[in-house]
């Protein structure tokens, strides 16, 4: 092998993601479809000891790394990733709909903008089978195509976006804000907006971490189509992502079981047409104990009913896990209020407890966690921004085409 491989498949946004990266570096590589090449899809499951997980993507010198991240990826072919500049009016740390609205919003107004993104631009929604609810796509979009569009809407305003960056600090000197990514490199701003978005949380029951990849998924649009034409999956968790990931799967599978310890908590929408689905059926009140492993596969879902006792056993071929959201915030704790939960607190004007730090989109508490909101919050963030600029009299007056309130 003279060349880098990756194994993946069409619909899988890490695949398209990393294939991306390696295309904008420069980098050759070959591209496998698992999906039409039964070969490689066999190469990937020995190589895995029956996993699936992808993109898989192999060296040259017969190293291999799995599902991995842009900074993964650069460590491992000594690609140092940095920004032109290392001096900006603003940095946007986060590329999903909160980050990039912000941006397109800031480098129409003249700021020197810069966007810091440890994974995919496009964020979370980039992963969303179908958007039904976004404004003016009254047949919905996927979540792909959002993604590309609003990257290209920024891209059109001139924003810099950095690939592979994850932050490790952010503090306040005398006269800007300094961020600090974990390669060691540093930019400044006069402000910064946190919108970082947040990440599927684990079940944290025995056998879990084992199986991750293994049967146990917790994106149904990435991993969901390993499963077509199986017999049955279950989902766990009683929300809109939840349900929603639910319809997607019974358009591939016989059967999708939905197990929660509480009861639904999605839209009544959503749950009508849950309730309706002739392929779905819906479990309340189960406790989850523990994934079992049979082979080198999930074999088994022990669960509880919480009313009666009662222990069950399902034995599905997947496991899909929705059960709420951690937000990306551990480069914040200590240096910036945070609740409970580590959700970033901020007042009405998204300002956060360090002064010129602002906060939009999943990451903020209190949010809607909903893509069309996290786009409208990016751009009252932005909006909060530009007022506390003028304050300092860094900026002009705002120009915006919108009316002053």
């Amino acid at each position: 092998m003279d060349q880098i491989t990756v194994y993946g498949a069409p619909w899988c946004p890490d695949c398209h993601r990393s294939k991306t990266f390696l295309t904008e570096q420069r980098i050759p590589f070959s591209w496998v479809d698992i999906d039409a090449d039964a070969a490689g899809l066999r190469f990937v499951e020995e190589l895995q000891r029956g996993g699936r997980t992808i993109p898989t993507i192999v060296f040259p010198d017969g190293s291999h790394l799995l599902e991995p991240s842009n900074a993964e990826l650069a460590e491992k072919l000594g690609v140092r990733l940095r920004a032109t500049r290392s001096a900006y009016d603003l940095l946007v740390l986060g590329g999903g709909p909160a980050g990039l609205s912000a941006a397109l919003y800031a480098a129409r107004e003249g700021m020197e903008t810069l966007v810091m993104e440890s994974g995919a631009l496009g964020g979370q929604a980039g992963t969303t089978d179908r958007i039904d609810n976004y404004p003016g796509f009254p047949d919905g979009i996927s979540g792909a195509e959002l993604a590309q569009r609003l990257v290209a809407h920024a891209r059109r305003y001139g924003v810099e976006m950095l690939a592979a960056a994850e932050v490790a600090r952010v503090t306040r000197e005398p006269d800007c804000l300094t961020v600090a990514t974990t390669t060691g490199d540093g930019y400044q701003a006069s402000a910064a907006i946190v919108a970082t978005g947040s990440r599927y949380r684990r079940l944290g029951i025995p056998g879990e971490a084992g199986l991750i990849g293994l049967g146990v998924h917790y994106c149904a649009t990435c991993d969901g189509p390993f499963y077509r034409g199986e017999r049955e999956v279950v989902v766990i968790g009683g929300g809109n992502s939840a349900l929603e990931e639910s319809v997607f799967l019974a358009s591939i599978v016989d059967h999708v079981i939905i197990l929660t310890r509480g009861d639904l908590r999605a839209s009544e929408l959503v749950q009508d047409k849950v309730r309706a689905h002739p392929r779905i059926t819906v479990h309340t009140g189960v406790d989850l104990l523990a994934f079992e492993r049979k082979g080198d596969r999930l074999g088994a879902i022990v669960t509880r009913e919480r009313a009666t006792g009662t222990e069950t056993r399902f034995e599905p071929a997947a496991a899909f896990v929705f059960v709420g959201l951690d937000p990306n915030t551990a480069f914040l704790a200590g240096s910036v209020d945070l609740d409970p939960r580590g959700f970033v607190i901020t007042d009405d004007r998204y300002r956060t407890s360090m002064d010129g730090l602002f906060a939009a989109g999943d990451v903020r508490a209190g949010s809607t966690k909903q893509v069309g909101s996290a786009s409208g919050e990016g751009i009252a963030s932005l909006l909060s921004v530009r007022k506390w600029l003028e304050a300092r009299h860094d900026m002009a007056p705002a120009t915006l085409d919108e009316p002053a309130s």
